[in-house]
């Protein structure tokens, strides 16, 4: 069954926005993250423009994540006033991140800038977490396995403005998190993104959270965004599809019970393997789609008086 997206003015088949919905839903309760670096390149793929495929998708991610955030505050596993600090920084940063992205969207070089984006940062990110998380499982597994916490001492960690986050376990600076939440809210902006992916191993390699307060602060984090970047791109840029969000929105929300059910069964360290391996397809993905030939060329040539 079709319906007809007046934003993206397109058709789409019903079933399979609420399938990709629900997909998405179940990863953004499983790991943490909005789901938004899937989405939004297989929306591009079935033939949604990039443009509206960014703005819609951090509306879905809003609904995805508050499934998800409510399903851990339950089990207590969200970190409030971290969530606050990321959420402060994250408000200047998605209004930086409009902000470029209608610069470019007004030069024509916004498809480019959403594209490489996804390359550079899911390669950089899925590489580490799939080497630190493989080093970590065959540890335990050769019964080497140390506990402490995984990230290192560095000068970042002597910054003023120190904060002590209880539920954490941290006393560090403000600064640290506020940054975090303001590249989080840019690569929102531009990239459609809840940013859960570069939140989460933000969170545990150099903040030094534990992994299960990590996940659900991260979703806590996220909603504000997120609704902080749907706004300033539909006033905006008039991107914002209204139609499709609801269809994404109606998976999404029972999608993330269930992978939060499913995350509580899964190591730290398999739950980060197994985002590395998502991270580095879609990755893939993405870069093969802007190297590759396309299947149907287009030229403009005037000939005898006519533009074929």
């Amino acid at each position: 069954m079709n319906i007809y997206l007046p934003i993206a003015e397109m058709s789409v088949d019903v079933f399979l926005i609420l399938g990709l919905g629900g997909a998405v839903g179940f990863l953004s309760g499983l790991f943490g993250v909005g789901g938004g670096f899937l989405m939004t390149p297989l929306l591009i793929f079935i033939g949604i423009p990039p443009a509206v495929s960014v703005a819609t998708e951090a509306n879905q991610i809003v609904a995805a994540s508050v499934s998800g955030a409510l399903a851990h505050m339950r089990r207590k596993n969200v970190d409030f006033k971290m969530g606050l600090v990321l959420t402060a920084g994250g408000f200047v940063g998605s209004g930086v991140g409009v902000l470029i992205f209608t610069l470019l969207r007004q030069v024509g070089q916004v498809d480019l800038l959403i594209a490489s984006s996804y390359v550079v940062m899911l390669a950089a990110i899925g590489s580490l977490m799939l080497f630190e998380s493989s080093r970590t499982i065959l540890r335990r597994q050769a019964g080497t396995a140390t506990r402490g916490k995984l990230h290192q001492h560095m000068w970042l960690h002597g910054l003023p403005f120190k904060m002590r986050f209880r539920r954490s376990r941290l006393y560090i600076s403000a600064i640290l998190p506020l940054g975090i939440g303001f590249i989080v809210g840019i690569l929102a902006a531009i990239m459609g993104v809840g940013g859960g992916f570069i939140m989460v191993p933000a969170m545990i390699y150099l903040l030094g959270m534990p992994t299960a307060i990590v996940v659900g602060t991260s979703l806590f984090q996220i909603i504000f965004v997120t609704s902080s970047v749907t706004f300033l791109q539909a006033t905006t840029n008039q991107t914002v599809d209204i139609v499709l969000a609801l269809l994404l929105l109606t998976g999404a929300v029972v999608g993330a019970q269930f992978g939060t059910k499913v995350g509580t069964r899964l190591r730290g360290e398999q739950l980060r393997g197994l985002l590395a391996i998502l991270v580095l397809v879609v990755c893939g993905k993405i870069a093969y789609d802007l190297v590759s030939t396309p299947i149907d060329l287009f030229s403009i040539s005037e000939i005898t008086g006519f533009v074929r």
